[in-house]
C-alpha cells in the first residue's frame, strides 16, 4: 500500500550543526546534515555508535538546541517556536520510543500509557478510553493492570509503544526500539511500529542494525556527523506495501 504523500515535507532541516563544548575541548556532533521528511514516510537513520544518529533524533524531536543550520517542523521554522509550542509539539504532535522504556516501575501499564495525557489538554474523564485503545493496539490488553515491573522486556517496549500512541501523534520518533531484545521480539515491535507506517504515521527510526533498518522505506546512513547515503530500501519499493 503506497501513502499518499503531501507535497511539503513535515520535516525539513538544511545544513544542521550540533557541536558540544566541554573541558576536552570542542566535538562537532553534525556537520551540516540536510534532508527533508514527507508526511506519512518511514524513514530509518542508521549508523555506527559516535555516528551522530541519536543526537540528529534529539534535535528533531526538540529534546536538544542544534547550534547551525535550520529546522522547519510542518512548514515553521523551529527557531520561531515559543517554549509552550514546543511542549505542546513534543507532547501532542510527537510519540517517542525508547531503548530504555522509560517506564515507571510501580504503576500499571494503564498508568504509564495515561501519563502523556496529564501534560495534555484532554479531559481527564477521557484519559481511560484513549489509554485502552493504545494498550489494545499493541497487543498487551491482557496486561492493562500489571504493573511495568513484572512485565517481560518485549512487553515493555509494547507499553512504552502504547504510551507513544496515547495522544495520536503525528510524529513516531524510535530510538534503537530492538536494542534490549531478542530477535523474536524485536521482530514484534518491528511489525507493531511497520503497521503504524502502514497506517500513515511519519516514522523516523533510529538504529545501528540493518534487519531493523530494512522495515523502513528509506535510509539514511550517518557517519562522523554527515550523510554518508540516503537511499530507498529495495525490496520495499519494489514490494510497495507491507504486511497488515
Amino acid at each position: 500500500m503506497e501513502h499518499k504523500k503531501d507535497t511539503k515535507p513535515i520535516i525539513s532541516i538544511k545544513s544542521l550543526e550540533k557541536t558540544y563544548n566541554d573541558e576536552s575541548g570542542e566535538t562537532r556532533a553534525l556537520r551540516g546534515v540536510s534532508f527533508d521528511i514527507m508526511p506519512g514516510e518511514f524513514v530509518a537513520i542508521m549508523g555506527p555508535s559516535g555516528s551522530g544518529k541519536s543526537t540528529l533524533l534529539h534535535m528533531l524531536g526538540l529534546l536538544d538546541k542544534f547550534t547551525g543550520g535550520e529546522y522547519f517542523l510542518k512548514g515553521r521554522k523551529v527557531e520561531n517556536f515559543s517554549d509552550d509550542e514546543v511542549a505542546h509539539m513534543r507532547n501532542k504532535r510527537m510519540g517517542f520510543i525508547f531503548q530504555a522504556f522509560n517506564l515507571l516501575p510501580k504503576a500499571s501499564v494503564l498508568d504509564n500509557v495515561k501519563l502523556p495525557l496529564a501534560y495534555s489538554d484532554v479531559p481527564e474523564d477521557e484519559w481511560f478510553d484513549l489509554a485502552k485503545k493504545a494498550i489494545d493496539a499493541v497487543g498487551m490488553t491482557h496486561r492493562t493492570y500489571h504493573k511495568a515491573s513484572q512485565l517481560s522486556v518485549g512487553e515493555k517496549q509494547r507499553a512504552s509503544i502504547a504510551r507513544a500512541l496515547v495522544n495520536d501523534p503525528d510524529i513516531i520518533f524510535a530510538d534503537e526500539p530492538t536494542g534490549n531484545l531478542d530477535s523474536r521480539s524485536g521482530g514484534i515491535i518491528m511489525d507493531i511500529i511497520k503497521r503504524l507506517y502502514y497506517k500513515g504515521k511519519t516514522v523516523v527510526l533510529i538504529t545501528h542494525e540493518t534487519y531493523t533498518a530494512e522495515y523502513a522505506e528509506r535510509i539514511i546512513t550517518v557517519r562522523d556527523g554527515k550523510i554518508e547515503s540516503d537511499k530507498l530500501v529495495e525490496h520495499v519499493r519494489q514490494a510497495g506495501e507491507f504486511r497488515k
